[in-house]
């Protein structure tokens, strides 16, 4: 639904489920009015300002890249058909671009990648996989989270990221 934007040696590229129907609609990362996925990134301080989803593409030039999952559906986690997640093929996305951090922007996204329950994810920085670029789980910034949002972990991604530049 929404195209990869991935280079080689990326510093970080984010990792939802699927985009979310109005993402798909717009062509856009993050689409949703409510999504807070923008404003987190800058006051994280990820980005030098607050950009807009139509704008995603430009971080690439900040070594940041996007993907999904699941490439096929749209909507919320719930909605995804488990035979459309496609972790096989996520793996090998990052056996060839080799990015030096990967953050999946839901504990859900963290939960198929592992295949371990939600529940068992921790947020931040994971054990590292030696096989695997630095790993973090962020907190869902979907508007339907509302519940379970923190910017720190995302604060902590952004002091990562800067100590490996």
């Amino acid at each position: 639904r929404l195209p990869d934007l991935l280079l080689p040696n990326l510093r970080l590229v984010f990792v939802g489920t699927a985009a979310s129907t109005r993402s798909a609609e717009l062509g856009h990362y993050y689409a949703h009015p409510g999504n807070r996925f923008w404003r987190a990134l800058h006051e994280a301080g990820i980005t030098p300002r607050r950009y807009q989803p139509g704008e995603f593409a430009s971080l690439i030039a900040l070594g940041i890249g996007f993907t999904d999952l699941c490439k096929t559906g749209a909507g919320m986690d719930r909605q995804i058909a488990a035979e459309t997640i496609d972790v096989p093929g996520f793996r090998a996305k990052m056996d060839k671009y080799r990015p030096r951090t990967i953050a999946f922007t839901s504990k859900k996204a963290a939960s198929l990648f592992y295949g371990r329950p939600s529940a068992a994810i921790a947020l931040g920085r994971q054990v590292r996989d030696q096989s695997l670029p630095e790993i973090f789980v962020l907190p869902s910034p979907s508007g339907a989270a509302s519940g379970s949002w923190a910017l720190e972990p995302w604060r902590e991604l952004a002091a990562w990221i800067s100590r490996t530049r």
